[in-house]
This record gives structure tokens, sequence and C-alpha cells, in this order.
């Protein structure tokens, strides 16, 4: 029996890598384009660093984590948490006072695989960290749109909240808490766990029964500050002026202790019950959290294989990989040798070149250069090697072209 890949993994094999690149590459130009400079960090971190900053009563660290045997490591579940390690230990503050970074990497979580949903994903995402000025707000909001529009995604919608300051949630806390005990028998089971260890999550239930019992809670929003307010509202004006679209949702919170004030989904309803496609919101607590000078950051993270289920549906065009210049089909051991220097010459002017290298007849050659779709079949032999010369074939129509000189048929094909 063929040993199988592990639960809830996949393999990119080489058309759909192919499709990732250009996939990356275009996300690479696109984040370029507002100054933001790419992040790489290690695969694993310390597992404290996750307990610290994601919260050790959250989902991501209670139940979903890959920590290794001695507890001191784990694989990471999301790069928030990483970015702003790396940013405090490589002391990246002294190089500017804002810093802006994107990432494109792996992660893992131990979830129950689903459609969409894997324990080894990728993710791309981007952290502006450093400014609390609502116009980095407005841009976060709105590069997470472009990104979107620049791949031909347009069946998506925003939602939009703020869930202020950790002191001005305290006290909403409070009656939150007060409210949600009068109505604790009728609550989902996932939902009274929470009301122990995350009351706030609550909010974002999609329990039907839960639904309809904070059709009566207090609202956030009610116990923000008039700073907090109006703060909110400047970001809502500044998305009203790049005419972004969007809906306030006083019940959107994030599943991460860590974010405070705006957050933000990015919706679709082609991705079914886990319609989320784009996430994030500020954190402008979690550099302190982690041993830094207090500074305020916004990011935001999308699943890249939500992104290419999204592409899918919408039939993106992909651009075809770079077609198969030449095959040279070769005739015995001398013309073997001859076709390898040869293809050596082409490959480093950055031809795309190929042979055969099993021994197989001329006939059988012939159908692997159809197969690959060459563009040009160069017959070699050893009256093509004593006379210097030999004819190049196009496959598209079987025209020949006499070769003077091999040396010169870069310029032929």
């Amino acid at each position: 029996m063929f040993i199988q890949r592990p639960k809830g993994t996949y393999d990119l094999l080489p058309d759909k890598a192919f499709k990732r690149t250009f996939i990356e590459a275009k996300l690479r130009e696109i984040l370029s384009d507002f100054n933001y400079d790419e992040i790489r960090t290690p695969a694993f971190e310390k597992t404290v660093l996750f307990k610290r900053s994601i919260g050790e009563e959250t989902d991501i660290v209670s139940k979903e984590m890959y920590t290794l045997s001695d507890d001191e490591f784990t694989l990471k579940p999301e790069m928030t948490a990483p970015v702003i390690r790396a940013y405090l230990e490589n002391s990246l503050f002294n190089e500017a006072p804002l810093k802006k970074l994107f990432y494109i990497c792996n992660m893992f979580r131990r979830e129950r695989p689903q459609a969409g949903r894997f324990r080894e994903f990728s993710q791309f995402g981007a952290e502006a960290i450093g400014s609390s000025d609502s116009l980095m707000d407005i841009e976060m909001i709105s590069l997470g749109e472009l990104i979107l529009k620049k791949f031909g995604i347009e069946n998506f919608y925003i939602r939009i909240n703020t869930i202020g300051t950790m002191e001005e949630r305290k006290v909403f806390l409070v009656e939150l808490i007060k409210y949600l005990e009068k109505n604790k028998s009728e609550l989902s089971q996932d939902s009274k766990r929470r009301l122990v260890i995350n009351p706030l999550r609550i909010l974002d239930s999609k329990d039907e029964g839960d639904i309809k019992i904070l059709e009566g809670s207090p609202v956030l929003y009610d116990f923000l500050t008039e700073e907090s307010k109006n703060n909110f509202e400047k970001i809502l004006k500044g998305l009203d002026d790049l005419s972004v679209k969007y809906t306030v949702d006083f019940k959107l919170v994030r599943g991460i202790d860590y974010y405070t004030n705006t957050v933000f989904e990015f919706i679709s309803d082609s991705l079914g019950a886990k319609n989320s496609l784009l996430g994030g919101g500020r954190y402008d607590v979690l550099v302190q959290q982690l041993g830094g000078k207090p500074t305020p950051a916004i990011g935001f993270a999308a699943g890249i294989e939500r992104f290419i289920t999204i592409l899918d549906a919408n039939n993106f065009f992909y651009p075809t990989p770079k077609q198969l210049q030449l095959y040279i089909i070769t005739i015995g051991d001398d013309s073997r040798k001859f076709a390898s220097g040869l293809l050596q010459s082409l490959r480093n002017d950055g031809v795309k070149c190929d042979t055969d290298y099993l021994g197989r007849n001329v006939k059988s050659q012939m159908k692997e250069a159809n197969k690959l779709n060459a563009k040009y079949v160069l017959v070699i032999g050893d009256e093509e090697i004593k006379s210097g010369k030999g004819k190049l074939k196009r496959m598209s129509d079987g025209t020949e072209i006499e070769v003077e000189d091999f040396n010169n048929i870069k310029n032929m094909l």
C-alpha cells in the first residue's frame, strides 16, 4: 500500500503549483504598490507567543494548535503574532516609525478538514505597525478590496464594526454577561462554554437560537466613548469617499483576543457556510503585550485556498505556462552528447527546451514532443553532426526550416 499524505493536507501538483505561483506573484505586485515589504518567519515559534497573543481560551490555542511534545514549540497557526515578534526582536521600529509588512506562507491548525479548510493551509496578509490614524484603517480595508477586484472577484461584501478599547469592553461585558445569564438555559452548548471563557465571541454565533437571543442583547457600540465613536465615523466617511461599500454590523467580533477598535470581514456567499474570505482589524495592544512599547497596529489575513475556490467559481483566467520552444530528437549516443551541449547553450540564453533521456526511438520521441506541445522539433543524427546543419520542424503546420548554423538556432525559434 502506498503511504498517503497526512489527513487535512494536499499536494500541489504542477498545474496547480503554476497557478499558485501566479497568484502569489500578483499579490506581491499589488502589495508592493501600497509600499508593503515582505517578511518571512520560521514555521514554528515558542508556544508562549501564541498563548500570550491569541489568548489561552480561544479555540485556536485551546483546541487547534500543533504543539510539539515538550510544549515549548508550536507550528504557527496564524501570522500576526510572529510578525510582531520579529518586529520587536529585530528592532524594525528603528527603521521607520511606520512599518508596513506583508506575508505569504503556510500555517497549521488541528481542525476538522472540510471544503476550503485544511490542517496545513496558506495565507496572505498585511500588517501596518505604528499608526493609529483612521486613514490607516481606511487604507487597509481598501487594500483588501483592491486585491479582490484585481483578481476579478466582485461577489463579496464587507462587514465592519468597532469593538472599542479593552477598557470599554470591560464595562460592556459586565452587562452582556448579565443578559446572557438570564437566557443561559436556551444558549447553545458552544455559547454556554464561551459564556465562561470568552463571552464576546457569542456575538458571532451562527446558531439560530443564539441569534434570536442576541436580538435583545446590549450593543457594544452604546458603551463606547465619544472619541471611539467619532474615530469609527471618520473611518466610515473615508470609505464612503473612496466608494468602498460596506455594512456596519454591531455583532461582528473577531476570534482572537488581541483585536481592538476596528474589525472587518470580507464575505462571499460563494464559499457556503464558512463564508469569510478575508478578515482583520486593529490590535493596538499586541506590541505592548509582547514586550514592546505601546504601538498601534492593524492588519488582515486571507486564506489562499478559499481565494482559489472563488477564482475557480468565477472562471478566472490564468496565463498559460511558457511553451516548450524546442524538443531535440536524437539518434545514437553521439547525437545525445551533441544535443546535451546545444541544450545547455540554449538554456543559458533563456530558451525552454528539452530532449529524450530514456533512449527511445524516433517515433516515440516525436510522440513525446507532441505531448509536450513543443513549438519546434530538431532531429539530430550523425549526418547533422558532421555537416553542422539540420531541419527545424514547426509542429503547428509541419513547415521545415533549414538550419545552417546550430549556434544561430535561438534566433530561429
